[in-house]
């Protein structure tokens, strides 16, 4: 938004006068009605010619001038910072209309999707029932086919049967006056066959009748087949096409076969070719071996009669070079005796400068050791006055600040038709302060030290909490605790993800920090010493976590108050707290911390219920006490960081709880209501602070009592069904902002101790 100004890569118009002296283009004309800012831009230029515009007057006593000129300055100021707030809108209102835009282009798309999946099986279920369909209708017509064939037998038996009836009655007509005896019964079979006669001309009726009927289901399956063939005929040409295809694939099969035979045929070749090469070669080598041969006799007899004439040349050059050596000696001892004595006086002059050298550099040397004792003392001031600034300004933000986190929407958290309940303000007072909240209609806004959106990540996150960390090793309380409903993200934010190094939370983070500090601080002369406790008040009883002994029969006995150690909270005068019998470890690498935390993790009490799969059933605190002592300047520091990760706020109604899940969920209510009253009691200032109502509270007494640097991590859910939930913990985060529990004190001491620092 503001960057695309800063850096100058778009020239905006601004016309500044300030006694006729222009500091920009003139303004371009206004296009939009109603704002200051119509029209007129800024570069970066333009506003740092703006900022660091001095006001020139002709009389310096003129009074009237200069406020004047000052009210000038003040409208073009206003008039600039109103056109950045404009653009911002503007950005922010673009960047909203494009996040709308792609949300409507996704749903379109999967939409679109949805329904070619959904056509796609619809068309699939359509040609499986045409195929069926079509199964059974040629099995319908070869069944009707078969009844067919079987009637027009029956017929032709029929009919055989009346031609042999027919020639009965001829034969009996025949031997009607010669058998006469017999004319009665004759009578009788001819009325019987008459009978039989009737009835096969009906029975032929109806088997004419069912012919027809025949005929029409034949008409009609005629048609059906009429219409699969046409559907077959369709299939036909789609596979012809595929037949085509797989023809041209099989042509080009075949073109890559031939190229691949006369690749093969081209190989032979080659091979042939690289064969006579190779014979070739063979036959070379026999001649190079005969030649080489010959050429070593001649080259042995050669040797042997140069060595002859060699000696008889080397006794005459060994007579010759004898001769000028000696004379080449005697001039090379009179030269040698003459750069003798040059050198001998070119020695005394460079050892008196180097004597004089030596003295000069003595001199510096001395100087940048006294530079470097100078340097170190500065460095060791520096450092001592940059951890008095660094608190001061933590002082100067408040000694319980808040900062507000709400976490993204989960895929658990189902659709909503609710819309967005909560919103950011844009405006330049409240950037990254605010928070709106809309439940039932109505609008509450809050504004703490830092407000946290779905999107930023635990690195973002643990930047702004660094320097609160940094004062545990000046010497510093430190109280960092996640506050809010069951689900927020309390112990997301306080332990992370342990399986991402990039979703590690502000425990690990602060470890890792302190432990790269101390590293960085040990060529100043520090050196730390460091422990660490973890413990859980679960139903207003303390666990120790690091327990050695620790058992899940133990924690059963605990609960029940029979047997087990009995933890007591005490507080010294000092403000340092202690409790009784808890396991405390000495550790001197973040990898040991980390082992304790997973340790602690798997012993912590959780739970399933309606709100949280893996609820927190317990306050989880994490203390972490330091030991300083600087050997040069005889300087110690005692400061303590605790990490505390409370339990979830829940209705019953919403959560469901029974049982034990009931009186773990009594507890924890009951426990922040105490820590709600103790937070009013301070922000009324009362005489009477209620820290004794509860184990939490009264544990937390240090921290909320003026001794300690407190910061609460107020967590919320987006998710509209917990707004109610949400408002009451934004509410108890604004009352805890407007705290006021005075200076907190530096543990620090000039001597160095006799024995070594002993905690609970």
């Amino acid at each position: 938004m503001v960057g695309t100004a800063r850096n100058g890569r778009v020239r905006h118009a601004f016309s500044v006068v300030n006694g006729g002296q222009d500091l920009g283009p003139s303004s371009a004309p206004a296009s939009n009605a109603g704002s200051e800012c119509d029209g007129i831009e800024f570069t970066r230029e333009d506003v740092e010619a703006l900022l660091n515009e001095r006001p020139r007057r002709k009389d310096r006593f003129n009074l009237k001038e200069k406020c004047d000129t000052l009210t000038e300055y003040i409208k073009r100021l206003k008039l600039c910072i109103k056109w950045f707030q404009e653009l911002e809108g503007s950005y922010l209102f673009e960047r909203e209309k494009l996040q709308n835009s792609v949300e409507v282009s996704e749903r379109q798309c999967n939409e679109m999707g949805i329904l070619f999946k959904n056509k796609e099986e619809e068309l699939n279920s359509i040609i499986a029932e045409l195929r069926k369909s079509f199964a059974s209708v040629e099995e319908k017509f070869t069944k009707e086919e078969l009844d067919k064939m079987t009637a027009m037998e029956s017929l032709t038996r029929e009919r055989e049967a009346r031609l042999e009836i027919e020639r009965s009655q001829n034969s009996l007509s025949d031997e009607l006056g010669r058998v006469q005896r017999e004319l009665s019964s004759a009578n009788q079979k001819i009325t019987s066959l008459n009978d039989m006669y009737k009835r096969l001309q009906d029975y032929i009726a109806s088997l004419q009748q069912y012919n027809s009927k025949l005929h029409m289901d034949l008409s009609t399956v005629e048609e059906d087949l009429k219409r699969v063939e046409k559907e077959k005929t369709s299939m036909v040409e789609n596979l012809s096409m595929l037949r085509g295809q797989l023809s041209v694939t099989r042509q080009s099969q075949d073109d890559a076969i031939k190229q691949r035979d006369s690749l093969v045929n081209e190989v032979a070749c080659l091979r042939m070719e690289l064969q006579q090469v190779r014979d070739d070669r063979d036959r070379h080598q026999l001649q190079v071996q005969t030649l080489t041969a010959e050429y070593t006799k001649y080259k042995e007899s050669m040797e042997k009669s140069c060595f002859d004439l060699d000696n008889l040349t080397s006794k005459k050059d060994e007579l010759e070079e004898r001769c000028l050596s000696q004379s080449n000696e005697i001039r090379t001892l009179k030269d040698q005796l003459l750069t003798a004595e040059g050198k001998l006086q070119m020695s005394d002059l460079s050892t008196l400068e180097t004597r004089a050298e030596y003295e000069g550099q003595k001199k510096l040397i001395s100087e940048l050791q006294t530079r470097l004792a100078d340097a170190e003392f500065k460095l060791i001031d520096g450092e001592m006055l940059r951890k008095k600034l660094h608190n001061t300004i933590l002082e100067l933000k408040g000694n319980i600040r808040v900062f507000c986190r709400v976490r993204p929407l989960l895929a658990d958290d189902g659709p909503s038709t609710e819309g967005k309940v909560i919103s950011y303000p844009t405006a330049m007072d409240a950037l990254g302060r605010g928070i709106d909240l809309v439940q039932t209609g109505q609008k509450h806004s809050f504004t703490f030290d830092k407000v946290f959106m779905p999107d930023v990540s635990q690195e973002d996150v643990f930047e702004d909490i660094s320097q609160l960390v940094q004062s545990a090793l000046d010497g510093y309380k430190v109280c960092i605790f996640a506050y809010g409903q069951t689900g927020s993200g309390k112990t997301y934010t306080m332990m992370g993800n342990p399986g991402d190094p990039e979703e590690k939370g502000l425990i690990p983070r602060s470890l890792e920090q302190i432990f790269k500090t101390r590293q960085s601080l040990q060529p100043q002369g520090w050196k730390y010493e460091m422990q660490v406790s973890m413990l859980e008040i679960y139903n207003e009883t303390i666990r120790d976590l690091l327990s050695p002994n620790r058992s899940s029969s133990d924690m059963l006995r605990t609960e029940n108050g029979i047997g087990g150690k009995q933890y007591t909270i005490k507080h010294d005068g000092n403000g340092n707290t202690h409790v009784s019998d808890l396991t405390i470890v000495d550790v001197r690498t973040a990898k040991e911390v980390s082992f304790l935390l997973e340790r602690a993790a798997h012993s912590r009490s959780v739970g399933k219920t309606q709100m949280n799969e893996q609820s927190s059933r317990s306050h989880f605190v994490f203390t972490l006490r330091i030991s300083g002592v600087n050997e040069s300047t005889e300087q110690q520091v005692q400061g303590v960081l605790n990490l505390i990760d409370l339990a979830g706020s829940e209705r019953l109604s919403k959560s469901g709880s029974t049982g034990d899940r009931l009186k773990e969920t009594q507890a924890i209510n009951k426990s922040l209501s105490s820590l709600s009253d103790v937070i009013f009691a301070l922000a009324k200032k009362e005489d009477h602070v209620p820290f004794r109502n509860s184990k939490l509270t009264y544990l937390l007494q240090p921290c909320l009592g003026g001794d300690s640097k407190t910061l609460m991590v107020v967590n919320i859910s987006p998710e509209p069904s917990s707004a109610g939930e949400s408002l009451c913990s934004l509410r108890f985060a604004s009352r805890v902002n407007a705290c006021d529990i005075g200076i907190p004190r530096r543990q620090t001491n000039m001597r160095l101790p006799d024995s070594r620092l002993s905690y609970g």
